[in-house]
């Protein structure tokens, strides 16, 4: 049967401006990072794309990376998007990104600019599409000039390959110096993504300051911290979480006694709140001034559903911040 989305889907979505672009995105974005790759049956990525597009959610994140194996999501999001989403190709924005490693040899990682064309041709034959709406430089390259990296950026958008351009893992000075680069290229950087939650505050030492001062949107990924900052932990370690799985992202190690006390108090807060620490843990990232939207990943529909669910209480009294920043500092 032909997906039809719901005709009420923008009806509860909140839009947010992208810095100085005349581009909104929803406050909630949707990461196809993990449950999107070979390894997750294509019904299962299909309903948690319909179910978020349902929602409001317009925007799909993607790498050339993302999978497993690399690759696999773009080829399974492609495959989705021809199937149920061609009608409504113009009401979404469909971002990928490149600078992990993709091909063997020389060329086939970072950020030169042999390797991020090459890689965006690829993603675009993968996901059966003409250009994304917006192509990052997926993490800065140490040996690549910054001006080689950022003219490629420039090319694409000019190809047409690309209609925005954006930044991710990039350090604030280094953040600062490839916005102003893509400026005089006149090809301005739409939007950056780190790696922001209460449990990574990274991004305040400087790095939101200079998004806001150069106009550019910021999209934080792992708000919830790998899922620490839900209600998955509260009582240890379950024997089929992440943190138990082997993954490299998250591990037992990192789930100490003294970040379930965090967690556990966290959670009341939020429960006085009348959230879910998940939803508490979206909101304070979506607190934050120079934050355009959030962007989560999904294994079932219903966290999706909570993540929507999350609009309904975005304010923050002094009170619950001070609480907040007293929790998370406390030590033994």
């Amino acid at each position: 049967m032909v997906f039809q989305a719901d005709k009420m889907r923008y009806q509860s979505m909140q839009y947010r401006r992208c810095g100085q672009s005349g581009l909104k995105l929803p406050a909630i974005s949707l990461g196809l990072w993990h449950n999107f790759g070979d390894t997750t049956l294509i019904d299962t990525s299909r309903q948690l794309l319909h179910r978020a597009f349902e929602l409001g959610i317009t925007h799909f994140d993607l790498a050339n990376n993302y999978g497993p194996p690399p690759g696999s999501a773009e080829s399974n999001f492609g495959r989705i998007l021809q199937e149920d989403f061609l009608p409504y190709r113009d009401e979404l924005i469909i971002s990928t990104k490149a600078g992990y490693t993709m091909w063997d040899g020389p060329y086939g990682d970072w950020g030169s600019r042999k390797y991020l064309i090459a890689s965006l041709d690829q993603s675009l034959k993968r996901m059966g599409l003409e250009y994304v709406d917006i192509f990052y430089h997926h993490r800065p390259d140490p040996e690549t000039p910054l001006r080689e990296t950022m003219k490629a950026l420039d090319h694409v958008v000019r190809q047409g390959k690309a209609l925005y351009v954006g930044l991710s893992n990039y350090p604030a000075e280094l953040a600062r110096q490839a916005i102003e680069i893509l400026d005089d290229l006149g090809t301005p950087c739409l939007i950056h993504q780190p790696k922001y939650s209460m449990f990574e505050r990274a991004p305040e030492q400087g790095l939101l300051s200079v998004l806001q001062e150069k106009g550019v949107g910021c999209i934080p990924f792992s708000p919830l911290a790998g899922g620490q900052l839900t209600d998955r932990y509260l009582n240890g370690i379950p024997a089929d979480s992440r943190a138990a799985s082997g993954s490299r992202f998250l591990n037992p190690d990192q789930i100490t006694e003294e970040k379930i006390s965090q967690v556990r108090e966290l959670n009341a807060l939020a429960e006085s709140r009348g959230q879910k620490l998940s939803q508490m843990a979206l909101a304070w990232v979506l607190r934050h001034d120079a934050v355009t939207t959030v962007l989560i990943g999904a294994s079932k529909t219903a966290q999706i559903e909570d993540a929507v669910g999350t609009l309904n209480n975005l304010h923050f009294s002094a009170d619950e911040l001070s609480a907040i920043d007293a929790i998370l500092n406390r030590t033994k």
